[in-house]
């Protein structure tokens, strides 16, 4: 606990500094030494991720389906051969072969928050198919083989039967993936890039985000550079405080939305 706490208290007696209204409301535009915000940063890394998740979520979820409800010999081998696989990949990797295939598309250089999203979303999908495959282990077989007894196909009882009581566990693998990728810098340093405007469309130019807006103001603080500092620190807790959202998000919808057990 001493590393977690020393980490904890640095962060947040560094970075409630430029904890404001200003921060949350401001960007980069124009600014040099004091004053500016992360607003850019924080919209950036809101729409990245959400498309990360519009992307890995289906993908994740079918597959976990396919692995624990239909998956039968070579192919299902194969498949969580691979998944394994993608479990392990350096973030850095991800962002390469974003910007990879997006150059065969739009040449080199490319830089936009849909490269981003592709990014994150190797990253992601492999933690949803395990912990979605893991969940959808623990649905009792008695459930299907009594669906089945009563004469219902096999994609109504996953739909109507497996996923519903699943649905508490499922929701928590969801957004834990979530946190686990919303704080990745890498791959979107070589994907989306840095800007100091203001950016709402994914699909055109580059955007910023949290992660690499701390890592530019630590790195490239401006003069006199206390006050890219002071951002970057402030940067960081606000990302540790979504990061803890998301979690207590999780564990309410493991409380609120798991199977009832009472009599």
């Amino acid at each position: 606990m001493v590393p977690l706490v020393s980490l904890i208290y640095t962060v947040v007696s560094k970075g409630v500094t430029r904890l404001d209204g200003t921060f949350f409301s401001n960007s980069m535009v124009g600014v040099v030494g004091e004053g500016g915000g992360a607003y850019h940063a924080i919209m950036g890394t809101l729409i990245i991720t959400a498309l990360a998740t519009l992307i890995s979520v289906p993908v994740g979820l079918l597959a976990a389906i396919y692995l624990v409800e239909y998956g039968r010999g070579k192919l299902k081998k194969a498949l969580t051969f691979f998944v394994d696989v993608m479990t392990g990949i350096p973030s850095i990797v991800a962002g390469l072969f974003a910007y990879a295939l997006f150059a065969l598309f739009f040449g080199p250089g490319v830089r936009f928050g849909l490269g981003g999203a592709v990014a994150l979303s190797v990253l992601m999908i492999p933690v949803v198919v395990r912990s979605s495959e893991e969940v959808l282990k623990l649905v009792p077989n008695e459930l299907r083989e009594a669906s089945y007894a009563l004469g219902v196909p096999k994609w109504r009882t996953i739909t109507k039967i497996v996923l519903p009581t699943a649905i508490a566990g499922l929701g928590t693998s969801v957004t834990l993936s979530i946190a686990r990728v919303i704080g990745e810098t890498a791959p979107l340093l070589v994907i989306v890039g840095i800007t100091a405007a203001t950016n709402f469309d994914p699909f055109d130019g580059r955007m910023a985000t949290l992660p690499v807006y701390a890592y530019y103001q630590l790195t490239q603080p401006g003069v006199p550079p206390q006050f890219g500092i002071d951002r970057a620190w402030t940067a960081a807790l606000v990302l540790i405080i979504i990061v803890m959202a998301l979690n207590v998000v999780a564990r309410l919808i493991s409380r609120f939305f798991a199977p009832k057990t009472g009599r």
